[in-house]
């Protein structure tokens, strides 16, 4: 399915009163990928190149205080942001125009894993299928009766969460899933190589040998050197559920392929009109648009997170653990779908040339197209690439 981007369908509902940064591609001589802060000029929103004062996304949010910096920062306008956004769908893009890339770049892509009860138990219900999705209806109604499904009261590594335990271990019920999901020790794994991250507009791929998978609407944390939390975006992190079904080793195969991990449009930083409390409280919209007329929508709210996003990142990174270019934190989704789109009993699963928009009024509309994991654009601009383009164009 085709698609158009436009800064109404895209922005925050609040345009530009909150300070957005992101990252695009410029073309010419010197072409290359740039920081870039979006403003209004004369009512008019435009995308403005602040790579003299910040090379790089990291060493911005390294400052004292990002959203200051970036506001600060003197640097030419390189288009309007209506532009560069319609420029951004893969379809259609002129390779002489400017588009916008995944906002991060040097940040260590990581995401946490069972944060929400409705998606512990359909993680439970992936393992005891194997990948089986026939087999999902039945273990689904089966956990039902035996666990139950409001496990929203439990607080994780407490002392009702190990009385729960040992009574779904006396029972045979207990999961790996379940230890992370109630534990006191988070799952946090590794979702993408740094600068692999596709932007908004371009392909998200599924494996070709997947024949059950959704997309995970989430908000993600971003975090500099220090651990702190500066600001926000939107992140899909697409997930095979037959691979992981099969086996929980097969995590990297079922997170970790060409262009499976989204992450955009930009970065809300925090600021006098956002701040962590926001992304406590908020609230994403799924709409999946598919060739055959099938639509799916769900919704994923924050504040249903069964671990608080500020412990995910004190889990993440400390003493035992550093990021000196800091981190881009998936922080986990309630969204599992379980809709059947073909066969009775079949469930949710993705075709080639689903529109996948993920939604949030304080951070704007993610929208990616599904293709392939073989067929999306190869990712071929590393750390190496970014390093050597930087030093051309004399930003090192």
């Amino acid at each position: 399915m085709k698609f158009s981007l436009n800064a109404a369908q895209c922005l925050p509902e609040d345009g530009l009163s909150g300070t957005l940064v992101g990252r695009a591609w410029l073309p010419g001589d010197f072409a290359g990928p740039s920081l870039v802060v979006l403003r209004e000029v004369n009512k008019t929103y435009g995308a403005y190149d602040i790579s003299a004062t910040a090379p790089t996304c990291a060493e911005l949010l390294e400052a004292d205080d990002p959203a200051a910096c970036a506001r600060a920062a003197d640097g030419p306008r390189i288009g309007a942001v209506e532009q560069l956004l319609a420029n951004s769908v893969a379809d259609d893009q002129d390779p002489d125009q400017p588009f916008f890339l995944a906002p991060t770049d040097l940040q260590v892509i990581k995401a946490g894993g069972v944060t929400f009860m409705s998606s512990l138990m359909e993680r439970v219900i992936e393992e005891q299928a194997r990948g089986d999705v026939a087999k999902a209806a039945s273990i689904r109604r089966e956990l039902s009766e035996r666990i139950g499904t409001d496990l929203s009261q439990v607080v994780p590594g407490s002392d009702t969460a190990n009385r729960l335990k040992a009574v779904l271990v006396e029972q045979g019920q207990w999961s790996q899933y379940l230890e992370v999901g109630i534990g006191p020790d988070a799952e946090v794994f590794t979702k993408a190589p740094v600068l692999s991250a596709i932007g908004v507009g371009g392909e998200v791929g599924i494996h070709p040998r997947s024949s059950w998978n959704n997309p995970e609407p989430e908000v993600v944390l971003v975090v500099n050197s220090a651990g702190r939390i500066v600001g926000a975006t939107l992140g899909n992190d697409v997930n095979l559920r037959d691979f992981e079904g099969r086996s929980a080793l097969l995590l990297g195969k079922a997170k970790d392929n060409n262009a499976s991990c989204a992450l955009g449009p930009f970065i809300r930083l925090f600021d006098e009109s956002y701040d962590l409390d926001d992304v406590r409280g908020a609230e994403l919209a799924l709409t999946v648009q598919g060739d055959d007329g099938f639509v799916l929508e769900g919704r994923s709210s924050m504040r249903e997170i069964s671990r608080d996003p500020a412990d995910l990142v004190a889990q993440t990174m400390g003493a035992n653990h550093q990021y000196p270019d800091g981190l881009a934190l998936f922080t986990g989704t309630m969204f599992a779908p379980v809709e059947d789109r073909d066969e009775p009993g079949q469930g949710f699963t993705h075709k080639v040339g689903d529109v996948v928009s993920i939604a949030s009024a304080m951070l704007g509309t993610l929208v990616n197209r599904v293709n392939h994991t073989d067929k999306a654009p190869p990712w071929r601009f590393g750390i190496g690439a970014l390093m050597r383009n930087l030093a051309a164009r004399g930003l090192l």
